[in-house]
């Protein structure tokens, strides 16, 4: 995949370095940027130390005071288009789609300044955020932007509006803002006069347009492959998913006689749970009823067989031990969390261990279990391919006689989060108890069947890729 933007930030650094186009007239000489430092009552030039990048040496540098100027403050007496810091997309630094309409009755105290088109807005709290943007549209309404940006027209007989914007993208002047000017460690922010005392350097106004012209085009072509990029993975994550569907409904394998059927596995499983209750091994579990037609999320083979999740092994939800036992923790037994199963579909290694006594004090987990977080991140799974056990954000399922992998597939798609949705009930977060995570369905095919769907998924996920 590739990362659009690394390359744009390699052009901005060849673009500023004089780099990025051959620009045959070299000529120091600006006499309207003379000008406009002459005018300055008090002229601070830029010293040597102060420049930012190297730059051709019939370029010139200033200052932003020096080269933009803003539109003033006004109270807002009538409804306007507010423009805060929270409304500009800073991924791709441009402004809201829709606008922010606020009556003057319900104003901000920060909405105070003018805007106009082409102005460049950055803001001057939290400035790593690179709420950066130009104002390329008409308004509705009066805009009016808080007084959380520096509202900066440049001035058109000496700098392009873009030219600047650009400028200000830069990783050396990202470097400047939230450097040294830079206040609060919690809270960094930039004071706007810091900020327009800023420096800039300054080619030609033509070699600024061949400048601006190759940056946009480039830009351009990446934003594309950016679009692009998006749509493969959606597609891509689209079409694993109908690959997984069509294994749990029993689409890409044959039903083979001498399988024997889900029931007559169902019923050994049953078998198997009671001599385990008997043993004391496990705890006796209450009946579950029996899956209803509404409860059948699709169709499957006739030698299949739809059962809840607490018929075909053990469930369990984790437990945290005491945190003011010090000697739980800290020793070689795996404690999973819900982060640790972004790991991948098999999980080894935890964020946290346990000592033998703190291990006794929790929930066990025999190796193979399928971890399914049920608070938060709803859905999230993975097996352990170790024997462990889990905070109370986890449900676990211990199959038996039945193929983790196969589970795994069945309960990482959207059909059976959608169980998981519709049974949590949304307080602060969305919880699925282990009674309703018990009661959801899946399909279940007989033992040898289920094999031949996990190895023909591993055949055919990888090639998606491809």
């Amino acid at each position: 995949m590739i990362v659009t933007s690394r390359i744009k930030t390699r052009i901005l650094s060849l673009a500023f370095n004089g780099l990025l186009v051959d620009y045959s007239n070299k000529s120091k000489q600006n006499t309207i940027l003379d000008r406009i430092h002459n005018e300055q009552k008090a002229y601070n030039p830029v010293m040597d130390d102060e420049r930012l990048v190297s730059v051709p040496s019939y370029w010139n540098w200033s200052r932003l005071a020096y080269l933009t100027y803003n539109h003033g403050q006004t109270i807002p007496i009538d409804d306007f288009c507010y423009i805060d810091v929270g409304t500009l997309d800073n991924v791709h630094h441009r402004l809201a789609a829709k606008e922010n309409h606020v009556t003057a009755k319900e104003a901000p105290s920060r909405a105070r300044k003018n805007i106009e088109f082409e102005d460049v807005l950055y803001s001057t709290v939290r400035p790593y955020l690179h709420n950066i943007c130009i104002v390329d549209k008409e308004f509705s309404k009066t805009p009016i932007a808080s007084t959380a940006f520096c509202v900066m027209h440049a001035r058109k007989e000496v700098l392009l509006y873009k030219f600047l914007f650009y400028w200000l993208l830069t990783s050396e002047f990202d470097k400047y803002s939230n450097g040294d000017p830079s206040k609060g460690a919690l809270y960094p922010a930039i004071g706007e006069k810091d900020l327009l005392n800023g420096v800039i350097p300054v080619p030609s106004i033509e070699e600024q347009v061949l400048i601006v012209e190759r940056i946009d085009a480039a830009f351009s072509a990446l934003d594309t492959i950016d679009a692009l990029q998006s749509q493969y993975q959606d597609n891509l994550a689209t079409l694993k998913s109908k690959i997984i569907d069509a294994g749990i409904q029993g689409k890409l394998t044959e039903q083979l006689p001498e399988d024997g059927t889900a029931e007559e596995l169902y019923q050994q499983i049953q078998q198997e749970k009671l001599a385990l209750e008997q043993s004391g091994k496990i705890k006796k579990s209450k009946p579950l009823p029996p899956v209803s037609d509404e409860e059948k999320l699709f169709d499957i083979p006739n030698n299949w067989k739809w059962v809840r999740i607490g018929e075909i092994g053990v469930t369990t939800t984790g437990g945290t031990p005491s945190k003011s036992h010090e000697e739980y923790y800290g020793g070689n037994y795996p404690f999973f969390k819900p982060s640790d199963l972004d790991a991948g579909n098999h999980i080894i290694k935890a964020s946290e261990y346990l000592t033998e006594s703190g291990k006794e004090t929790s929930r066990q987990l025999p190796k193979g279990s399928i971890l399914v977080c049920c608070i938060g991140s709803i859905g999230k799974c993975a097996i352990i391919d170790v024997n462990g056990t889990a905070n109370q954000q986890i449900n676990a399922l211990s199959p038996i006689l039945c193929d983790s992998d196969y589970l795994l597939y069945a309960i990482d798609n959207d059909s059976f989060r959608n169980q998981l949705n519709q049974g949590s009930r949304a307080t602060t977060v969305s919880i699925i108890n282990k009674t309703k995570f018990d009661y959801c369905t899946i399909p279940l095919p007989p033992l040898a069947e289920q094999k031949r769907i996990v190895a023909k998924l591993e055949e055919l996920l990888p090639l998606c890729e491809k």
